[in-house]
C-alpha cells in the first residue's frame, strides 16, 4: 500500500491518525533514509487524507541499543535517534516513542545504564530543540514498570521527555496496572493499547487477554488524561488485517466511552 492508501484505510475504519514504525528490520530502518521528495510526498498524502502521522515508534534501539558496550553500536544508535528526529520534523510528527532498555538483547550493567542515560540525554537535547516530544515506553525487560520509567524522567526534569505507557507490557511483566498508573500520573504523553497474557506479548486479540482495559481507562479518566491513544496490533500478512483493526477500534472506543460514563456518573452522584 502507498502511504495515501494506508492513511485512507485508517480513516475508513475509524482511526484519527497513525503511528510510523522504525523497528529493527532493514526495510523499516530504510525509512530514515527517505529523500526529501519522498518526505514531501508523505506530507502531501497527510494533507489530502486529513489523517495525521502523529507519532513515530523508534523500536530500532532493540537492535542498536543506546547503552551498548560497543562504541560502534552506540554511534549507530545515536545516528538512528537523530535521523528519527529529522524525519519527524520533516513529516510533522509530534512524538517519538523511545525505549527505556539500555541493552535489550544483552546484559544490563552499571556501564550500559550510564551509556544509555548519556545518549538519551543527547537525543533529548536535539529533540527538544526541534520541538519534538519523546515518550519513554515501559518495555518488557529492564524498564518493566512505570515507576522505573518515571525515575529516568526525573533525572532529566524536561517537559520534552515524558511517558509512553503500554498497558499490555505492564501485564506481561506481572505488574499491577492500576497502581502503576498512579505512579505515572501527570507524565503520560501517549498510550499504547494492546492485550497480553503472561508469557505472550503479541497477537492477543483485544479483550481476550488479561489487560483490565475498563478499570485502566477509568483510572485515566479520573486523572484527567487527555492524550493520544494508539492501538498496537500484530497482524503480519493476515488478509483480515483491516477488519481486525476495525474491530479493535470499536472495542477501544466502547471501553473508553463506558469508562468515561462510569467516572462522570460517580462524580454526579457525589455532587448530588
Amino acid at each position: 500500500m502507498s502511504w495515501e492508501e494506508r492513511l485512507n484505510a485508517a480513516r475508513e475504519i475509524g482511526y484519527d491518525f497513525v503511528e510510523l514504525s522504525i523497528d529493527e528490520s532493514d526495510p523499516r530502518l530504510s525509512r530514515l533514509d527517505w529523500p526529501k521528495q519522498r518526505r514531501k510526498a508523505v506530507r502531501e498524502a497527510v494533507d489530502r487524507t486529513g489523517v495525521r502521522i502523529q507519532s513515530l515508534s523508534l523500536s530500532a534501539h532493540r537492535r542498536f541499543p543506546l547503552g551498548s558496550p560497543s562504541l560502534q553500536t552506540r554511534q549507530r544508535a545515536l545516528t538512528l535517534f537523530e535521523g528519527a528526529i529529522d524525519l519527524a520534523v520533516d513529516i510533522g510528527i509530534r512524538l517519538i516513542l523511545v525505549s527505556g532498555a539500555d541493552n535489550y538483547y544483552g546484559e544490563s550493567t552499571e556501564e550500559t545504564r550510564a551509556w544509555y542515560l548519556e545518549n538519551l540525554g543527547r537525543g533529548l537535547r536535539k529533540a527538544s530543540s526541534a520541538g519534538v516530544l519523546l515518550g519513554l515506553e515501559n518495555w518488557d525487560i529492564q524498564i518493566d514498570s512505570l515507576s522505573k520509567a518515571v525515575s529516568i524522567i526525573d533525572q532529566f526534569n524536561s517537559p520534552w521527555l515524558q511517558l509512553y505507557v503500554d498497558l499490555g507490557n505492564l501485564v506481561y511483566a506481572g505488574r499491577d496496572v492500576l497502581s502503576e498508573l498512579e505512579h505515572a500520573q501527570g507524565h503520560i504523553a501517549a498510550l499504547h493499547i494492546k492485550d497480553t497474557v503472561p508469557g505472550r506479548l503479541r497477537s492477543v486479540p483485544l479483550g481476550e487477554g488479561k489487560v483490565p482495559f475498563r478499570e485502566a481507562f477509568e483510572a485515566l479518566v479520573s486523572q484527567g488524561f487527555h492524550s493520544p491513544a494508539v492501538v498496537e496490533l500484530w497482524t503480519g500478512e493476515d488478509p483480515q488485517a483491516l477488519p481486525i483493526a476495525a474491530r479493535a477500534n470499536r472495542f477501544v472506543r466502547t471501553q473508553m466511552a463506558e469508562a468515561r460514563n462510569t467516572v462522570y456518573n460517580k462524580i454526579d452522584s457525589q455532587e448530588e
